[in-house]
Parts: structure tokens; C-alpha cells; sequence
């Protein structure tokens, strides 16, 4: 089953978008690539190689607007402006998406996975890593981790807050105990446009930490594009849910 809601977020400063797919199982949140909407999954077919998982009911699928991926890559704005929105898409996730999916869900407590791909994979991680009451498990496919190197001048505050290359290794108390019960799944190709050195940084920042995490190469033979993302995301939720 399908559905979508829209709404206007103050957080973001325009209105949002949640889609849903599936009607029971774990609550998957799969944050697009960098310019994509709620519903680039369904366009390029994720949702048609996932359908054995929803039919059985062992997940539901949700997504919602990039915003910050929008932000991120828009030069008109001011380099601090893309980092604040940065900030504000996650604060926009924690305090209005994850609300919705619990509300959908009928349980306030459910362990949210994400799950996304290119800067899509720095969301699912990043949501991991800032909120690990809410979101318990990532799955990162040819991720971009190191999003600085596309912005100009240095890295704010509220980015800083935001991207686990920098706030992770600052992490203590409480907040890392639970994070150490976490884990993310960090995959990807070393075919065209891919770059595994951007999954050994983040791995490299994790482990140092003792948050569960492991790096797994698809080889040469998978690039960076959609039919290696549909080959991945299948396997790998198949694979957690017979665990869970």
C-alpha cells in the first residue's frame, strides 16, 4: 500500500513530503540522493525490488524529500547557509518524520532503520550516529562522507554537528553507550564514479570509537548508479530481517 503526506515544515522553510510503502514490518527510512524526493525510490525501481519484502510484510518502506542535499548543492546560497540547512534537515527528521512513522506505526518506541545511497548514505548515517534512541542500524551504499570538500570556506558549528567525521570522535557518555549498541553497514563498488576511500574514512572514525560497524566492497564490477543500489538494498535488508 501506498500513501504520502505533505506538510509545511517551519524547521526546512517549505513544505515536505513523507512517502510510505508497505503496510507492517520494521520501518525503513531511505534518504534520497542528493536532488531526489520522497518518491526518486519508486522511479528508479527500488520499490519494485523490494516489493518480496513488503508483500511478506517484513518491512515498510519510508522516504522523504532531500532537503538538505538540495541546500547542500545549491551555490546561490551562502556556505553557512548550506551547513544550517544541513543541520535543520536532521532536526526536520528527528522532530516531524520520526513522529510520523511512529504515529504510522502505532509505537512510539520502534527502532527505525535507515538506509540511502551517495549522499543518501551520509543521512543514513548521520541519522545513526546524532540520534541512536531513534534510528538503530544503517545500511550506506557509496556513500560521500566527506561532504566539506564540496563547499567553500570552513566547516560551522552546525555542520560540525552534523556530519560524524566530525562529532563522533568527540562523543561520550550516554550517548555513545547506546551508540555502541548500533551498527552500520558501510557498501559500495570500486567501479565507475566510486570511491571506497570515503568508506574507510567513515569506518576509519567509527572503529576508533567501538561503534559496530563493516566495510563491504562489491569489487570493480559495480559502479555507482542505481542497478548496483537495487542489487544492494534487497540483499541486505533480506539478510536483517530473517535475523531480527
Amino acid at each position: 500500500m501506498f500513501l504520502k503526506s505533505r506538510w509545511h515544515s517551519s524547521r526546512i522553510g517549505c513544505e515536505a513530503t513523507l512517502a510510505r510503502w508497505g503496510e507492517t514490518g520494521q520501518p525503513v527510512l531511505v534518504f534520497p540522493t542528493a536532488g531526489g524526493d520522497a518518491e526518486e525510490i519508486e522511479r528508479f525501481h527500488m520499490i519494485r525490488v523490494l516489493e518480496p519484502l513488503l508483500a511478506a510484510g517484513k518491512i515498510k518502506v519510508y522516504s522523504c524529500d532531500s532537503v538538505g542535499g538540495r541546500a547542500w548543492f545549491d551555490k546561490s546560497t551562502s556556505p553557512e547557509h548550506r551547513m544550517y540547512m544541513q543541520h535543520q534537515f536532521h532536526q526536520f527528521v528527528k522532530h516531524e518524520v520520526v513522529p510520523a512513522i511512529h504515529r504510522d506505526c502505532r509505537n512510539d518506541a520502534l527502532g527505525i532503520w535507515t538506509a540511502g545511497a551517495s549522499i543518501g548514505a551520509f543521512h543514513a548515517a548521520a541519522m545513526v550516529c546524532r540520534f541512536p534512541d531513534l534510528f538503530h542500524k544503517a545500511l550506506s551504499m557509496s556513500g560521500t562522507y566527506d561532504l566539506m570538500r564540496w563547499n567553500e570556506g570552513q566547516a560551522t558549528d552546525f555542520f560540525k554537528v552534523s556530519s560524524p567525521l566530525f562529532f563522533v570522535p568527540h562523543l561520550e557518555g550516554r550517548h555513545l553507550d547506546i551508540l555502541r549498541t548500533r551498527y552500520i553497514h558501510i557498501v559500495t563498488g570500486e567501479g565507475k564514479w566510486e570511491n571506497i576511500g570515503e568508506s574507510w574514512k567513515l569506518a576509519n572514525v567509527l572503529g576508533t570509537q567501538k561503534i559496530p560497524n563493516f566495510v563491504d566492497s562489491w569489487g570493480p564490477d559495480w559502479d555507482h548508479d542505481w542497478v548496483t543500489w537495487r542489487a544492494m538494498m534487497p540483499r541486505y535488508l533480506g539478510e536483517w530481517t530473517k535475523e531480527a
